[in-house]
């Protein structure tokens, strides 16, 4: 039998149950892609029954029931924590899920996810170890799975999902960290501000690479970025973003001036008021 090419090795991983069997897989497969993994872009591979593989807990609910979590209690914390290893765990998924699903990419789409999954493998990990300092594990809490459930709206379109996940959804995390890491620090718990200022740096490198592969999906149909993205979120009922923006992250991460205005422009008379930190933990996404 011949071996799997990185593809069928990325469904094979988004497949597994154990997050802790899939963090390390991940990781495995980005340095074997890295040293010349055969790579098949226009292979149409079948999706199984379990993707993705995920275990019994935590168990998932939708976002309005999963409560806010404080940093000022022992509990609150790990609760806090918890939450914010869950969207790393979705999001080395996420970024399986974009590999083995999209055919016909160029070869450097595939491998920029690849590496995507192993940060986010890394990150879930960092967090786990600090979870369980904190008296408990993944599955100890409820969570949400808002990042996942847009991920099948836009299954069928590699252009509305780089619109909709990456430089919008897991964006959010850009916008929420700093106030969170604040919180965190104020609770004393220096070490999950570390692992979030890691988290922080990569994070805006994978939001740029949605961005990159999203303009290049638009240029290849000929299509506006800008002018399209309202009706892709009206489409795929995306969630709408609410300030604070952490302008220099969105920069950094290859939002255009165009882009960054339209953003402040939409909410400039906006009178809900910025969320909670915790808040933009426990909604869709970070």
């Amino acid at each position: 039998m011949m071996p799997l090419d990185c593809r069928a090795r990325a469904l094979h991983v988004l497949c597994l149950i154990s997050p802790a069997d899939k963090a390390a897989a991940a990781q495995a497969l980005y340095l074997e892609a890295q040293n010349g993994l055969s790579l098949d872009t226009e292979a149409r591979l079948q999706r199984p029954e379990g993707v993705p593989g995920r275990p019994e807990r935590p168990r998932l609910l939708s976002a309005l029931q999963v409560p806010n979590r404080s940093p000022f209690t022992l509990e609150g914390r790990a609760a806090l924590i918890h939450a914010i290893a869950h969207i790393e765990f979705n999001a080395i998924n996420l970024a399986l899920d974009a590999v083995w699903r999209f055919a016909g990419m160029p070869r450097e789409f595939y491998l920029d996810w690849l590496r995507v999954a192993a940060e986010e493998a890394q990150h879930f990990s960092l967090l786990h170890d600090h979870l369980q300092s904190l008296g408990h594990r993944y599955g100890d809490f409820d969570a949400h799975d808002g990042l996942w459930t847009m991920a099948e709206r836009t299954a069928d379109d590699v252009l509305a999902r780089m619109a909709l996940v990456p430089r919008t959804l897991e964006a959010r995390g850009l916008d929420a960290t700093p106030p969170l890491q604040a919180k965190l620090a104020r609770a004393g718990d220096a070490r999950a501000v570390a692992i979030l200022d890691i988290i922080l740096r990569e994070e805006i490198g994978h939001v740029e690479i949605g961005n990159r592969w999203y303009r290049h999906c638009c240029r290849l149909r000929g299509l506006d970025p800008v002018a399209i993205y309202p009706g892709l979120v009206q489409h795929y009922q995306a969630p709408r973003l609410r300030p604070p923006f952490n302008l220099s992250a969105r920069g950094a991460a290859g939002f255009s001036e165009e882009e960054l205005a339209y953003l402040q422009a939409d909410f400039s008379n906006d009178r809900t008021g910025a969320p909670d930190a915790a808040q933009a933990v426990n909604g869709t996404a970070s």
